[in-house]
């Protein structure tokens, strides 16, 4: 999601939402979990901020590797661990704190050789842990069902099934393994867009990315490993950049903290478990003017946070929450 990139040698990078996250959880103390170290903004945020140890969490090598440089300033107060944040609670527990900032990170979308970008030319890759199956594996393999199932479920993508169907007439011809290949395709499919608005590909792109990195299912599975490795009073921060991703967020902190809704006359009332959090606010906090000024793409962020209690951790009912699934996984 960010513009820029920035390196250890350049002007630190600031997160998006940092300022409103540190003030909704103050007073910063104890031990945290940074799940998405990207380029590191939140974990010396909250290191500045008072906690005793963050302990830094990517499944990006690459980010791991830059964090070196800065981290060493801050001695045993920060640990490093390459992993995916659904493993959190593998990595720590009695945590008093974990932040997931769940936009794409700068050094992802500034390197061409990583294949994120439409507006860099680069192999058509994605992959976030630089393993497993690329973006180029999924547009040059996936029949045409189930790539429009991706690019509508994942992008919201309208002309998903044109688009489908374009990809796989011209990989027939040749391999498509570039993102610019890939970016010109989809643009062909739709109308020039007009000034000011997203790039054609923009939600083909981002429905390719989440599905190379099984975001949707990574982003519940943090969610859950967040409120196993949480001590009592331990708070969970989580920054969304769309609105797929914030509402699975919003349900499942609703669902948690005991909104989930009762009964009804067609049926019975279930019975409630014990609520694992308490929201700080029902509502979500947005960027202030003086963020948007200083950070335009802050535009669609959004900040939840919540506290979590003593209760036992609960079951996800993935569907209820609202989680995009592709037909094999129903």
């Amino acid at each position: 999601m960010a513009a820029s990139a920035h390196t250890p040698d350049d002007a630190p990078h600031i997160p998006v939402l940092l300022r409103p996250l540190l003030a909704a959880v103050a007073p910063v103390t104890g031990v945290w979990l940074d799940g998405t170290l990207g380029a590191g903004g939140y974990t010396r945020g909250l290191l500045e901020a008072g906690a005793d140890k963050v302990i830094g969490v990517d499944r990006d090598p690459l980010a791991l590797e830059l964090a070196k440089t800065w981290a060493a300033a801050y001695g045993d107060r920060v640990q490093l661990v390459q992993a995916v944040f659904s493993q959190m609670d593998e990595v720590a527990s009695d945590l008093d704190g974990v932040v997931l900032d769940l936009g794409v990170s700068s050094m992802q979308l500034d390197l061409a050789e990583r294949g994120f970008s439409f507006m860099r030319d680069g192999p058509l890759d994605m992959r976030m842990s630089q393993d497993g199956r690329s973006a180029a594996d999924l547009v040059n393999e996936l029949g045409e069902a189930e790539l429009a199932d991706i690019l509508y479920l994942y992008g919201e993508e309208r002309a998903s099934r044109r688009i489908a169907r374009a990809i796989v007439r011209e990989r027939e011809a040749t391999p498509i393994t570039t993102t610019l290949r890939l970016a010109g395709i989809v643009e062909g499919c739709l109308p020039r867009s007009k000034p000011g608005q997203a790039h054609p590909a923009t939600r083909s792109f981002q429905a390719l990315r989440i599905a190379v990195n099984d975001e949707y299912g990574e982003l519940i599975g943090g969610l859950e490993a967040a409120e196993r490795a949480l001590k009592p009073g331990g708070q969970l921060a989580v920054v969304t950049f769309h609105s797929v991703e914030d509402r699975m967020v919003k349900r499942f902190l609703t669902q948690r903290s005991g909104g989930g809704g009762g009964g009804s006359r067609h049926a019975p009332e279930v019975t409630r478990e014990a609520p694992q959090f308490t929201l700080k606010s029902r509502k979500a906090i947005g960027p202030d003017d003086r963020e948007l000024a200083e950070n335009p793409r802050s535009r669609s962020a959004k900040l939840r946070v919540a506290t979590r209690t003593d209760a036992a951790p609960g079951v996800t009912d993935r569907k209820s929450i609202g989680q995009p699934m592709l037909k094999g996984e129903r």
